[in-house]
């Protein structure tokens, strides 16, 4: 079989991160997360605490930055002049570069819209209901409930704002995956275990003729 590519996007509280999780463990591919920053700095040189800083971000890097430099080189291009467009290539660079190699899952970053092009994709987004995110955050991050509402609404804009900047679809949008599940139907074991049954129910099409599902 030829390598095929999922990608998560998420609210925040969803479960998303533990589902992708659980969902590669099952699926038994590389899993990346957090993991394609320390690769994308790694391949371009510089900090990593600069990919990290910008994640899922847009704008443009402030000018506070310009202490920070390449690992490599001489020196002379200042991470100021780094735009996020130019960290986001680099960015995706590696994610491409990791799909390329083997079957993955990649969790947020916009890698839908970076993979649009792979012949064997399958994109995915996970929610829950409000009340069941607000619920995590406390519980997770020892929040109050109005905290964990505001810590909600902040985090998900700037992955909106982020996937909305960099492509053409609509955040959260259900026309812009293959499929939208709310993992508070089934909890994230449930969620995670229905995914790989219809992941593999994908494959399937992806080797029959035409794409076809056999009768």
């Amino acid at each position: 079989m030829k390598p095929y590519v999922i990608t998560i996007g998420r609210q925040l509280g969803s479960g998303g991160r533990r589902i992708g999780h659980l969902l590669a463990e099952k699926l038994g591919i590389k899993y990346y997360d957090r993991e394609i920053l320390t690769i994308a700095a790694h391949e371009s040189g510089y900090d990593e605490a600069i990919f990290a800083r910008k994640d899922e971000k847009k704008g443009f890097i402030s000018h506070a930055w310009h202490s920070l430099s390449p690992i490599i080189g001489a020196g002379d291009y200042y991470v100021n002049q780094l735009s996020d467009e130019k960290l986001f290539k680099l960015q995706s660079d590696a994610i491409r570069k990791a799909a390329a190699k083997e079957s993955c899952l990649f969790i947020g970053r916009a890698a839908d819209y970076v993979l649009r092009d792979h012949a064997q994709l399958i994109s995915i987004f996970i929610s829950a209901d409000e009340e069941e995110r607000v619920r995590c955050m406390c519980k997770r991050r020892n929040l109050t409930e109005k905290q964990a509402h505001r810590l909600l609404e902040s985090v998900d804009n700037k992955r909106a704002d982020f996937y909305n900047f960099y492509s053409p679809k609509t955040w959260g949008e259900a026309a812009s995956y293959d499929l939208c599940i709310n993992s508070g139907f089934l909890g994230y074991e449930g969620t995670a275990e229905v995914l790989c049954h219809i992941v593999e129910q994908r494959l399937a099409t992806f080797e029959a003729p035409n794409g076809a599902i056999g009768e």
